[in-house]
C-alpha cells in the first residue's frame, strides 16, 4: 500500500466476502447507480422476484418491486445519495401481481457508496421481505382495536354497529353483523347445529364505499337464510370459511337477493365467521373484500375467530342484560298499581320513566277519614333483586299502613324488615353477588288530611318531597332526614307536619336531584293555571310532563320515578260531626243524628240499619270504656265511613262473647256489618271508625 493512500486495497478475505454475499446470503443486495438504477443484483434478490437477474439490470429498485407511492420513497432514497446519511429499515409496500396473490412488504436500508477519492459512486442496498411480520402485525392492530372498542354498552346492536364500524374500512370493505332474533329479546340463543328456519336480525351494515352501495337486507330485516350456502354451513358446524368470489358459485341461485348485492358491490373474497358461545349460536358475520384489498387467507381465520369470541362475549352479555332488565321490567310493572288512585281531595298523577330503576316504587293508599297516603322510594341496585326488594317493602308499607299508623313509626316499622332483609342478605355464601351489596333503600311516606288541610311527612334516606304553594313558590319543608332503610343506626324517625293550601302541589320523586332542581327553580306549576280541568286549570298529567320538560339534560337521564299530588278541597256537605255526652242516653241521640244524616244524602235501605247499629255499639264501648270528651262524625266519600272519638287510652278488643255472656259483642257485631273498621291514636285520645260500601246510585 503506498503512503498516502486513505483506502487500502481489498485482500483475499474481503473479495471472498462480498462474492458469498452476492451468491448466498439470503438478504437481498442491490447495486444501484446514481440514477437509481440496478447495476448488479445478488441471487436472493433473483429468488425473491422469481425472475432471472438480466431482466433486473438497469431498472430502477421502485420498478424492480412495483413500489407503492415511488415518488415519496425515491425521494427517501436520493436524500441518502446527497448527505451520505444512511437508511435504515424503511418500509415499502409493492404492489400486487395480480388479484389472488398478496401485497409484499420491503424494509430497506440503503447506504451511499464513495469513491477513495469521495467521489459518489451510487448507492448499496438491503432488502428484506417482512410480508408475513407485517401482516401478523396489522392483524394484532385490528385485534387489539376490536377488544377496545366493541363491547363498550350492554347493547347488542350497539355492540355490532361498533364492530363493522372497526373493521371497516381498513381490515374489510363491506361488513355485515347478522344476530338471531331471539337473542335481542334476552332469550336463550339456539344451540348448534343451527335449526332451519330460525329468523336472523341483520343489526349492522357497513360499506366504506358510502351507505348508499347495494346490501341485500336493510338493516332491522328479520328472516331466515335460504340454504345451502356457505352462511348456513358456518351456522351448522361453527366453522369460519373463507371463499374466492371472482367466478359466480353455484351457491349464489341459492339466496337471489344476497347474490345479486355481491355481484353489484363488486368484491372478490368472503369471510363468514359464526357468533357463538359454548355451543349456542348467537349469529353471523360476513366480510367481504374486493381487488383493492388482499384476498382473505387462512391466517385471517385464527384473527376472525379471536374477534368472533370477544364480539360473542359481548353480544352475550347484552343478551343476559336485556333478559334481566326484561324480568326486572315485567316483575316491577305487576307489584306497582297500573295508575294512581282517584281520590276525592287529593289529585294524583305518577310518571314512571325510563330512568326508573329496578327498585323504585310508588303507591297512593286510601286511609280511614278520607285521608290519602302518598310513598315513594328507591332499593339500592339494579336488576331483579332490587325489583324483589322493592316489592316486599311496598308489601309491608301496605300492611303497616292498614293500622293507621303515624308515618315515623310506619317507617320506624318498615325499617325493622328492611334491617331483617339486609341481615339475610349478609348472612348468604360470600360467593353469592348479593353477600357484597348491602341491602339500603330511601322512601317518603306522607299523609294528607283533607278535613284539616295538614300533611304529615316523614323520610328515611335522601329523599326529599317538594312543595308547590299556589302563589309559584316551591320549597322543600323542614323535614328531619332518617336513617336509610335496612341501616342499623340508632337514629329515630321524625314527622313534620305543615298545612297545605287548596291548590298546593306535594311532587315526590325517587331521584334527589329532580327534588333539588324543583327546589331551586321556582315555577313549578300551579296554581290557577294548573288547577283542576274543571276549573280551566290544566291535567296533573301534563304538569308531570312539563317537570320532565324543565329538567336539563344532565339531570334528564337520572329523573326516576315522579309523583305529584294536588289538593283540591272535600265538600263540606259531606261531613257531619256531633259532640256527645258521656251518658247512655247519649247513644239514642248518636243513632237519631245518624239516621237523619244518611236520609239527607238520600242513603237508603240495609246501610241505614248497619250504620245506626254500628254508631250505637261503637257509641256504647266510649260510654263504658272510654273517657269524654266524645264525638260522633260520618263521611260521605269512597265509602261511608263512621267514626267515634274518645279520650280514654284503652284499645278496643274484639271478642268472641260465649253464648251465656251477657256482653262483649259490640265490636264482633261492628266488624260483621262494616267492611273493615280499626283505631287510630293522636295525642288527644283514639277514634274508632268503620267503612261501609255505599250503595249504588239508583239509575
Amino acid at each position: 500500500m503506498a503512503p498516502g493512500d486513505p483506502t487500502p486495497p481489498m485482500g483475499e478475505a474481503e473479495t471472498a466476502m462480498l462474492g458469498a454475499l452476492f451468491t448466498q446470503s439470503p438478504v437481498g443486495l442491490h447495486l444501484l447507480d446514481t440514477d437509481l438504477r440496478v447495476v448488479r443484483v445478488n441471487t436472493a434478490t433473483t429468488a425473491m422476484r422469481g425472475v432471472p437477474p438480466e431482466s433486473l439490470i438497469g431498472r430502477r429498485f421502485s420498478e424492480v418491486y412495483d413500489v407503492v407511492d415511488e415518488e415519496r420513497h425515491e425521494a427517501v432514497v436520493r436524500e441518502v445519495l446527497k448527505t451520505g446519511t444512511p437508511l435504515r429499515e424503511h418500509l415499502v409496500r409493492a404492489r400486487r401481481k395480480t388479484a389472488t396473490t398478496p401485497t409484499r412488504h420491503y424494509a430497506i436500508s440503503v447506504f451511499r457508496l464513495d469513491s477513495p477519492k469521495g467521489e459518489v459512486l451510487g448507492l448499496a442496498m438491503s432488502v428484506v421481505d417482512v410480508t408475513r411480520q407485517e401482516q401478523a402485525l396489522g392483524r394484532l392492530k385490528i385485534l387489539d382495536a376490536v377488544r377496545e372498542r366493541v363491547g363498550r354498552t350492554m347493547d347488542s346492536v350497539v355492540t355490532c354497529d361498533e364492530l363493522v364500524t372497526t373493521l371497516c374500512p381498513g381490515y374489510a370493505e363491506v361488513a355485515v353483523v347478522e344476530l338471531v332474533d331471539a337473542v335481542l329479546r334476552g332469550d336463550d340463543p339456539p344451540l348448534s347445529p343451527f335449526p332451519k328456519g330460525v329468523p336472523l336480525l341483520r343489526a349492522a351494515f357497513r360499506n366504506s364505499r358510502g351507505p348508499h352501495h347495494p346490501q341485500a337486507h336493510p338493516v332491522g330485516a328479520v328472516l331466515s337464510l335460504p340454504g345451502p350456502t356457505p352462511f348456513t354451513q358456518a351456522l351448522a358446524d361453527l366453522r369460519p370459511r373463507v371463499i374466492a368470489l371472482d367466478s359466480e358459485p353455484a351457491w349464489l341461485a341459492t339466496d337471489p337477493a344476497r347474490a345479486e348485492a355481491i355481484m353489484a358491490s363488486g368484491v372478490c373474497s368472503l369471510m363468514v365467521v359464526p357468533l357463538a358461545l359454548h355451543g349456542n349460536v348467537l349469529g353471523l358475520v360476513s366480510l367481504y373484500r374486493s381487488r383493492d384489498l388482499d384476498p382473505f387467507d387462512e391466517d385471517d381465520i385464527e384473527l376472525a375467530l379471536q374477534m368472533a369470541d370477544h364480539t360473542a362475549l359481548c353480544i352475550d352479555n347484552g343478551r343476559r342484560f336485556t333478559r334481566e332488565h326484561t324480568i326486572a321490567s315485567t316483575v316491577q310493572r305487576h307489584l306497582l298499581p297500573h295508575r294512581a288512585a282517584a281520590h276525592t281531595a287529593l289529585e294524583t298523577a305518577y310518571v314512571p320513566t325510563a330512568t326508573n330503576g329496578a327498585g323504585s316504587w310508588y303507591d297512593t293508599i286510601s286511609l280511614s277519614a278520607a285521608r290519602t297516603a302518598m310513598v315513594i322510594g328507591n332499593v339500592a341496585g339494579q336488576g331483579i333483586h332490587a325489583t324483589a326488594t322493592m316489592g316486599q317493602l311496598r308489601t309491608v308499607i301496605r300492611s303497616l299502613a292498614a293500622f293507621d299508623l303515624p308515618p315515623d313509626e310506619l317507617l320506624a316499622r318498615l325499617n325493622d324488615t328492611a334491617t331483617l332483609l339486609a341481615a339475610e342478605r349478609a348472612s348468604l355464601p360470600p360467593g353469592d353477588p348479593l353477600h357484597r351489596e348491602a341491602l339500603t333503600a330511601a322512601c317518603v311516606y306522607a299523609v294528607y288530611d283533607p278535613l284539616t288541610r295538614m300533611c304529615t311527612i316523614a323520610r328515611a334516606g335522601h329523599l326529599s318531597p317538594v312543595i308547590a304553594r299556589p302563589d309559584g313558590t316551591t320549597e322543600i319543608p323542614d323535614i328531619p332526614v332518617g336513617p336509610p332503610l335496612g341501616v342499623t343506626s340508632g337514629s329515630p324517625f321524625t314527622a313534620g307536619d305543615m298545612a297545605l293550601e287548596e291548590g298546593s302541589i306535594l311532587a315526590l320523586s325517587s331521584s334527589p336531584v329532580v327534588a333539588a332542581h324543583l327546589a331551586g327553580h321556582p315555577g313549578l306549576p300551579c296554581g290557577p293555571a294548573a288547577g283542576p280541568p274543571t276549573d280551566g286549570g290544566r291535567p296533573l298529567a301534563d304538569l308531570c310532563d312539563d317537570v320532565l320538560y324543565s329538567l336539563p339534560p344532565d339531570l334528564a337521564g337520572r329523573a326516576g320515578a315522579l309523583l305529584l299530588a294536588r289538593t283540591r278541597p272535600f265538600p263540606a256537605d259531606r261531613v257531619a260531626s256531633w259532640e256527645l255526652e258521656a251518658d247512655p242516653a247519649a247513644v239514642s241521640a248518636a243513632r237519631h243524628h245518624a239516621g237523619e244524616q244518611l236520609a239527607a244524602w238520600g242513603i237508603e235501605g240495609d246501610t241505614v240499619f248497619n250504620t245506626e247499629l254500628i254508631v250505637s255499639e261503637l257509641v256504647t264501648n266510649a260510654i263504658r270504656h272510654g273517657a269524654p270528651p266524645l264525638a260522633l262524625r260520618l263521611i260521605n266519600d269512597r265509602t261511608l265511613t263512621c267514626e267515634v272519638r274518645d279520650a280514654g287510652p284503652a284499645a278496643p278488643r274484639l271478642r268472641h262473647a260465649r253464648t251465656v255472656d251477657e256482653g262483649g259483642r259490640g265490636l264482633f257485631i261492628t266488624a260483621q256489618l262494616a267492611q273493615v273498621w280499626g283505631t287510630r291514636y293522636d295525642a288527644e285520645g283514639k277514634t274508632i271508625w268503620t267503612e261501609q260500601p255505599l250503595p249504588p246510585h239508583p239509575s
